[in-house]
């Protein structure tokens, strides 16, 4: 599969100031970048700065981010699922997966996560590919936002909705240890009927175990 990937961007004003929200965003421009300090959710943000530069190399990852003119304040990571998941053996090179999205704390609030996926699905070639995401209540930053665990995933649900991402059901057993886990989905559509049916076998793998 030509993993074809088409820039777009949109100027968005918040109460803190006017961002640019671009991509997908090549290495060589995430490098010449600053990433702000406050992204720690997933690593240092040194380290997670170096993992997009490292995304964006490979055919299928997508890097969308918010920047404050030289400044990442917020990113979304698009590419195949962990090896090690479940999602990995459906073994579709036309399903990628939403894996992280992250805004720094003075911006939340401000839309720019929903928007931030809407200039994710404004290419086209989106139309080609399932796009997961995990939601994990674990990864929820609860303490900084002082919301319980059914607030944060509703805005969660909201959020990953401004992208075209729905809830789908899944037997998968780290999805369902709780019930505010979840996986979300959006089938481009231009995706064939043996991809669907692929990825709703890996969905459910347990269906026929009793």
């Amino acid at each position: 599969m030509e993993h074809i990937k088409r820039y777009h961007s949109k100027d968005y004003d918040t109460p803190n100031g006017s961002l640019v929200i671009e991509g997908p965003v090549t290495s060589e421009r995430l490098a010449e970048l600053d990433f702000h300090e406050g992204l720690v959710a997933f690593r240092q943000p040194e380290q997670q700065h170096k993992a997009l530069i490292e995304i964006a190399q490979l055919p299928e990852g997508r890097i969308i981010i918010a920047r404050q003119d030289q400044m990442i304040v917020g990113y979304v990571t698009y590419l195949y699922p962990d090896p090690l998941e479940r999602w990995s053996e459906a073994n579709l090179e036309n399903m990628i997966e939403l894996g992280a999205i992250e805004v720094i704390s003075s911006f939340r609030g401000a839309r720019v996560g929903k928007n931030m996926l809407k200039v994710s699905m404004m290419d086209d070639a989106m139309e080609d590919y399932i796009i997961i995401t995990t939601e994990y209540y674990w990864h929820w930053d609860l303490k900084g936002t002082g919301l319980n665990v059914w607030e944060y995933r509703k805005i969660m649900e909201k959020m990953m909705n401004a992208g075209g991402l729905v809830w789908y059901a899944t037997d998968d057993p780290e999805i369902s240890s709780h019930p505010a886990n979840c996986l979300m989905v959006r089938i481009g559509s231009r995706v064939d009927q043996d991809s669907i049916e692929k990825f709703d076998r890996i969905r459910f793998m347990n269906r026929f175990m009793y």
